[in-house]
């Protein structure tokens, strides 16, 4: 079992004055407050985001150029490709452009990367190809700012270049060693490069585009209408695992009201085939059910089947195209799952876990699918996870990593290795010569030198709360730190001391468990464990005795004094309303 530290954030406020002003609990104010909000300001826009926070795209360097530029050919009548990328954003991203421009007016078409023929982003195939068509302009989303070779060769054919990205700029080998190269094109936006006076970075690649297309709008006298395409910056934004801080935040809580009730055909169809209560989606619906329809096809198929979607204007087209994506959907989650259990019985049999990095490779699992995997493990073992696979004439692999583990860094210090690697501190992809496999094993495990406490995984906990504080009205009014997710995560609440009259398995396969623990009036109140029920048993069996906790299974009230963290909910059954708990780390 991985290693856990509880550790309980305590940030000072006035948190009875910062309730009363918001009308929320105090204890939701504690919680706000953990999101670094400090200034009247912030928690005016935490609490209450709206229109002012959504920022002018004249702040973002190079997007009046771009868009100047955009304005130039759309009245010179010149061809223009867009060329996106195969995941959320980068659909969302070509959608927008697409879509938005030509209503414009443009002459316009669009050309999405295949994952597996074509690899991320430009290459010399989709240049030539742009080229030999015709088209006098490409314009790039959520890519292109590390493609200097390819831009290069696009200016020697005479186009023109216009990128829209949210990537960091590449450094290369210089004169005074690793500097930063911009790529030649004509009009560069990306909120990473150098000199940016845009006041948050954090953006992804669709709501940069998002904001070119605003001002192109403005120029082609359009009047403003910066919520034109807000529910897609949204979704991208939710989609490529954003910082819900700031801008972002906005442009989700506006974007996801705005998605509740969308006319659009495409994301209608999506949301109904998905069975989904529009009116009570949240992030999570766009993060763990939308999206990943969406991503679904440029892993196992084409991303055009998803713009394909998003472009149609008819319900009797929309819902079958919808239907495909749900069902790839489904047929990605089972390969991933497939996958899961044979990376979870190699590094159990192999006991791979007690390497600082796990590096699982599964010849036969889908690529597309190795990151996804690689992720997982994480979470199981805490430990920065390489997947690595089979693919045409090598073999790839994606890494995800842990705090304190700079992959890209690490993957740096071997870099002879490799055919070809990238990625950030958190996330990286690797392709390498099958004969290097056990040489890259060896050697990022020589230089990994992680210490115990890094590989220690830490639980921020909000609140220590006990489960008597839990009301329907409490409940209720944690919809107000919405929408949750990246660096606005859900509250993790924390109780000890807690005793059950009873536990039973839930669930056709018994494999979660409910517990029915006391409160201090002598009622009870339910808590719910989504995850391995046997190694929940296993651990307290082996703190308390195998006996006791068999005894509680059975039925028989026993004194074990559990410790949760958990986040409260309400259950609703047969129209009764109940209180109850999902336990999330126990100890």
């Amino acid at each position: 079992m991985k290693k856990e530290k509880w550790i309980e954030i305590r940030k000072a406020a006035d948190f009875r004055t910062i309730g009363e002003t918001y009308h929320v609990d105090p204890v939701i104010a504690r919680i706000a407050r953990n999101r670094e909000n400090i200034t009247d300001e912030q928690f005016r826009a935490y609490f209450c985001p709206d229109a002012h926070d959504i920022l002018s795209p004249y702040l973002l360097k190079g997007a009046k150029e771009a868009a100047a530029l955009l304005n130039n050919m759309i009245d010179e009548g010149k061809r223009i490709r867009i060329i996106g990328d195969y995941d959320i954003d980068g659909i969302c991203a070509t959608y927008i452009l697409y879509h938005g421009l030509s209503k414009l007016g443009a002459s316009i078409d669009y050309e999405l990367p295949h994952r597996i023929e074509d690899g991320y982003g430009l290459n010399e195939k989709l240049i030539r190809q742009a080229h030999g068509d015709g088209c006098e302009v490409i314009l790039t989303c959520d890519n292109g700012i590390a493609a200097f070779d390819e831009i290069k060769l696009a200016k020697e054919l005479g186009m023109c270049v216009i990128v829209t990205d949210h990537h960091e700029i590449p450094l290369r080998p210089g004169e005074d060693g690793l500097c930063r190269r911009m790529p030649p094109a004509d009009a560069v936006v990306d909120p990473k490069q150098e000199g940016e006076t845009y006041p948050w970075k954090d953006i992804c690649g669709a709501v940069v585009a998002w904001k070119v297309l605003m001002i192109v709008q403005k120029l082609r006298g359009e009047n403003e209408r910066w919520d034109d395409y807000l529910e897609f910056a949204a979704i991208a934004t939710i989609g490529d695992v954003m910082i819900l801080q700031g801008e972002n935040r906005a442009i989700v809580a506006l974007g996801l009201e705005r998605l509740r009730n969308t006319n659009h055909i495409g994301l209608s169809a999506l949301i109904e085939q998905n069975g989904l209560d529009r009116q009570e989606i949240r992030a999570y619906h766009v993060g763990f059910v939308i999206g990943p329809c969406m991503n679904a096809s440029g892993r196992l198929d084409t991303a055009k089947r998803a713009l394909k979607l998003l472009l149609t204007n008819d319900i009797a087209t929309a819902i079958p195209l919808a239907a495909d994506l749900v069902a790839l959907n489904t047929a990605r989650k089972e390969l991933t799952a497939q996958g899961l259990e044979q990376a979870i019985e190699l590094v159990e049999s192999r006991e791979l876990y007690r390497n600082q990095v796990l590096t699982v490779y599964l010849p036969e699992c889908h690529e597309s699918l190795a990151g996804i995997i690689a992720g997982k493990l994480r979470e199981r073992y805490y430990r920065p996870c390489f997947v690595l696979t089979n693919a045409r004439d090598c073999i790839k692999g994606s890494g995800r990593s842990i705090p304190g583990y700079s992959m890209f860094e690490k993957l740096s210090m071997v870099g002879d290795l490799f055919l070809k690697f990238g990625g950030h501190p958190m996330a990286a992809g690797i392709s390498l010569e099958s004969g290097k496999l056990e040489a890259f094993q060896s050697a990022i495990n020589e230089g990994a030198m992680l210490t115990e406490e890094q590989l220690t995984e830490k639980i921020y906990i909000d609140v220590a709360m006990p489960l008597e504080y839990i009301t329907t009205e409490f409940v209720q009014q944690l919809s107000v730190l919405e929408p949750c997710g990246n660096g606005n995560e859900k509250p993790v609440f924390a109780a000890k001391n807690l005793h059950a009259k009873r536990a039973y398995y839930i669930g056709r396969e018994r494999k979660m468990l409910k517990l029915s623990v006391k409160l201090s009036n002598g009622s009870c109140m339910d808590a719910l464990y989504f995850g391995d029920a046997e190694e929940f048993l296993n651990y307290y069996r082996e703190k308390y005795g195998k006996e006791k906790v068999d005894a509680l299974m059975n039925g028989q009230k026993q004194e074990i004094p559990f410790a949760f963290t958990y986040y409260p909910n309400i259950n609703e059954y047969q129209g009764t309303q109940s209180l109850q708990i999902v336990i999330t780390h126990f100890c």
